[in-house]
């Protein structure tokens, strides 16, 4: 997978070369290039923003330097290679909710190219101008304000990344954790089996493989239905077998209506 990311911090995003994501980019699997806004300004300030039409408070991002780096980074014509458009992804809190499906989407794409924006936005004209020859998607993290866009990015490109073909040593787990299959994981232990008085429950220590799946599907869906109720009524019916609703029953917790999964 090919990576852009345009930001007027470059330097945010050192922590690319560490840990998966630097091994990924050693061994080529990721592609990824940063590149600094202000390399396309032409005044001696470097000037990427200004006062808002309509006025407010704060400032924003001006469509000139972004016009020109896209037009460097997504030129319309092929690139000798057959590369084609990317796909460009601006976090923003108006955007669409960042999911682990979204992710999955992400993954299958060739070529991303992430806009970082800060103070209050990028000029609108930027996107509806780029929306008119590649896929633009403004992608929010939740409800709630960031100075710009770079942590989001970073957010983003490690959930993307780690589901990449032969990131991750065991590719298994990405079957089992949160959000997987709509719930939450179950929780985790390690050793020591005792702990300052806490031990691993007994049944992880059976060696009963069917006890324990069936032991980590039920404090999945306990889970989930405490703290994600969302998640929970979003479940397909037909998801959920006796089992599964007897579980929740025990716990005190309502089974989303529906047929029972045989």
């Amino acid at each position: 997978m090919r990576v852009d990311i345009v930001s007027i911090f470059p330097e945010y995003f050192a922590p690319l070369d560490l840990s998966l994501i630097g091994k990924a980019r050693a061994n080529g699997r990721l592609r990824l290039a940063v590149h600094d806004l202000r390399s396309w300004t032409h005044d001696v300030h470097r000037t990427v923003d200004d006062t808002p039409y309509g006025g407010g408070p704060g400032m924003v991002m001006r469509p000139e330097p972004w016009g020109e780096a896209l037009d460097a980074l997504a030129p319309d014509e092929l690139s000798p290679d057959g590369h084609t458009l990317p796909r460009l992804l601006v976090p923003s809190p108006a955007g669409v909710p960042f999911t682990q499906a979204m992710a999955h989407e992400l993954a299958a794409e060739s070529h991303l190219l992430f806009a970082c924006g800060r103070y209050e936005g990028i000029d609108q004209r930027v996107l509806d101008h780029a929306a008119t020859r590649m896929r633009v998607t403004e992608v929010s993290l939740g409800d709630y304000v960031l100075f710009g866009g770079e942590v989001a990015v970073l957010v983003i490109l490690e959930a993307v990344t780690r589901l990449l073909p032969g990131v991750l040593g065991n590719a298994g787990s990405l079957d089992e954790e949160s959000h997987a299959h709509g719930l939450l994981e179950a929780p985790m232990y390690t050793k020591p089996a005792t702990w300052r008085g806490h031990e691993v429950p007994e049944v992880l220590r059976s060696g009963d493989h069917g006890r324990i799946a069936r032991w980590r599907r039920d404090e999945a869906l306990s889970r989930t239905a405490t703290r994600r109720p969302d998640m929970m009524a979003a479940l397909p019916p037909e998801s959920l077998d006796k089992r599964d609703r007897a579980a929740l029953d025990r716990g005190g917790f309502s089974s989303p209506p529906g047929d029972v999964a045989k």
